[in-house]
């Protein structure tokens, strides 16, 4: 054989070494993922049950635990849970909600495991758009395994009003906040977790919205908390410009869908009749039982006779819709910890130069902003995208 043949055989072994190797770990991946989907179908049995809630569970100490549900498929090297926790609604109501816990298997550190508290973009407003209630509750957590790579304990609300009974809590900012550190909260009342007060705040769209909140109102909300770092990505920051943005359009219709009826439950002056046209009072209620997620084409079959004709005036103009898209909107008190923010200039739902507005508002405050923009991100895709540029940020401005 010359020497040429058998470098050739050399290479052709090592190539199908290298392949056999490679094909391996994908089984591996594979069968380790099918081991947790079986897991998750072993859960879904009186799922149902975990959801039910009586009269006096709302009392009790914000981000106290009401119950928790071990996951059997929880992913892998990780325990998890579904959990239900005590929180509070934008006027101080006391409230239920709902969602999942997730921390390494690997040995804390010291003094105990830093919170990741995640708040996911819009799933809908029903109680089935609840994250946990899905068939894979971890599913929409971006950044979730090098996460629990770097050692945090991971865990992310459902919000008010999914999963549990309550008023609806879209875009509802104080609500959103409380739920998030709230969250906080229940993951350290639960043993198992061994974390600690230091918390990372990081959402996306509607979730970004909603940590912007949690960072603004820590300080006297859960003052025992230590936020060491805020991460958003599209947040859902300006309400006035992102409903400028769409008042003619789907997205218009079915954030208003969302929005309105979420206003209207919480606040007294908020009326639907007085915005709201009576064919749009018609669908409304019927949009607000369909996920965005499983049924965005049927919203937007519904909606779209609507745009042009769903409110009877412009609510970023009119009293009193004017003034609680303002008060539920990001910006009106600065914070301490680091701000990252990601946008994606193929955005066409929150419009990047409304978030390059309020990054420079949060500077304006004397706040430390970091504003990363993505040329080929979508609404959807920024905060995956964004996951290598944050995690550097986070080893820098938050290392633990």
């Amino acid at each position: 054989m010359s020497e040429r043949r058998r470098r050739d055989g050399r290479g052709y072994r090592w190539a199908t070494t290298f392949m056999a190797a490679a094909l391996a770990v994908i089984s591996g991946v594979v069968a380790v993922e099918a081991l947790r989907l079986v897991g998750f179908g072993l859960d879904r049995p009186g799922i149902d049950a975990f959801y039910e809630q009586t009269a006096d569970d709302a009392v009790g100490a914000p981000g106290s635990v009401i119950k928790i549900d071990p996951l059997l498929g929880a992913p892998v090297a990780t325990s998890a849970w579904r959990i239900m926790y005590r929180t509070t609604d934008a006027r101080g109501r006391a409230a239920v909600t709902t969602g999942v816990l997730v921390v390494p298997l690997t040995p804390p550190p010291p003094g105990g495991r830093t919170i990741l508290s995640w708040g996911h973009p819009t799933t809908g407003a029903a109680r089935e758009c609840a994250p946990s209630y899905g068939f894979d509750p971890f599913l929409l957590i971006e950044g979730m395994r090098p996460l629990l790579n770097r050692g945090y304990a991971v865990v992310a609300t459902d919000y008010v009003g999914m999963g549990t009974e309550g008023p609806d809590s879209y875009l509802v900012g104080p609500t959103g906040g409380n739920a998030v550190l709230d969250a906080a909260r229940a993951a350290r009342a639960i043993p198992e977790s061994q974390a600690s007060e230091h918390v990372v705040l990081w959402g996306h769209s509607q979730g970004g919205a909603a940590v912007l909140f949690a960072a603004e109102r820590a300080a006297t909300y859960a003052p025992e908390l230590e936020i060491e770092a805020v991460a958003a990505a599209a947040p859902a920051a300006d309400l006035t410009a992102l409903m400028s943005a769409h008042l003619d359009d789907i997205s218009g219709v079915t954030i208003g869908a969302y929005a309105f009826s979420a206003f209207a439950s919480v606040y007294p002056d908020a009326n639907l009749d007085d915005i709201l046209t009576p064919q749009a009072l018609e669908i409304v209620p019927r949009m607000n039982e369909l996920c965005l997620l499983a049924n965005e084409g049927e919203l937007h079959q519904i909606g779209t006779p609507l745009v042009g004709d769903f409110t009877t005036s412009d609510p970023t103009t009119t009293h009193p819709w004017n003034e609680l898209l303002a008060e539920n909107s990001a910006g009106s008190t600065a914070f301490e910890a680091p701000l990252f923010i990601a946008q994606g200039l193929e955005d066409t739902l929150v419009v990047p130069d409304d978030t390059a507005d309020f990054a420079r508002h949060e500077a304006s405050l004397g706040m430390d902003v970091t504003y990363l923009t993505i040329p080929f991100a979508s609404h959807q895709t920024v905060a995956l995208f964004a996951l290598p540029a944050l995690m550097q940020w986070l080893d820098r401005v938050a290392p633990h």
